[in-house]
Order: structure tokens, then C-alpha cells, then sequence
């Protein structure tokens, strides 16, 4: 069984930084694709950035620039560093990851999501 946990949200003034963790744990075979949502009070879940296996990142067009998505294939980790932080980007942030395991060919699975709270 695959367990995906976030960890590293919080409140933080605008301007200020985050960095945010997704680890990943269970009988992993090989981690594809791993990525981070978000969801806003109201809003639909949108997709932020995603690493793929072999470490070409991508954002959506908000967040370029100011955050980074990185991963530690040693760890099974994904982080995604959040600098330059506006009110805006307060949301509940959702690790996303394509997983292969010993019983299973690719599937994906999510966190249960980190608070993250920029105040103006």
C-alpha cells in the first residue's frame, strides 16, 4: 500500500517563503511523475508544477519564477520551495505521484493536503 504525506505548510507574511515536502512510502517499485496541486477556498483544484522521473519541471504560469520543484528519488521525496509568497497563493497544497509498486503498474495517488496561509 502507497502512502503520500505533505508536511511544511503554515501562515507566513507575503513576501515571505515556504517549503513544502510530499514523501512517499509503501512496497514503491519506481516514483514517475510527481506533482503539486492546490486548492482555494471556493476554487477548483488547480495543478501548480510537476517533476517527472527524469527531472524536467514545469509550472503553471502564476508560480514561475517564485517557486521550485524538486525531488530526492533516493528518498522518495518531492519538495517544492515557494519564495516570494502573495495572498494569492493561499491554498490547501495536494502531492500528486504516478507510482509503481510490487502488486500494482502505474497509479496515482494523492496527500491529504498541507495549509499554506499568506497573510497580506
Amino acid at each position: 500500500q502507497v502512502q503520500l504525506v505533505e508536511s511544511g505548510g503554515g501562515l507566513v507574511q507575503a513576501g515571505g517563503s515556504l517549503r513544502l515536502s510530499c514523501a512517499a512510502s509503501g512496497s514503491i517499485l519506481r516514483i514517475n511523475d510527481m506533482r503539486w496541486y492546490r486548492q482555494a477556498p471556493g476554487k477548483q483544484r488547480e495543478w501548480v508544477a510537476t517533476i517527472t522521473g527524469g527531472g524536467t519541471t514545469t509550472y503553471t504560469d502564476s508560480v514561475k519564477g517564485r517557486f521550485t520543484i524538486s525531488r530526492d528519488n533516493t528518498k522518495n521525496t518531492a519538495n517544492l520551495q515557494m519564495n516570494s509568497l502573495k495572498p494569492e497563493d493561499t491554498a490547501v497544497y495536494y502531492c500528486r505521484a504516478w507510482i509503481s509498486t510490487m502488486s500494482r503498474n502505474y497509479d496515482n495517488y494523492w496527500g491529504q493536503g498541507t495549509q499554506v496561509t499568506v497573510s497580506s
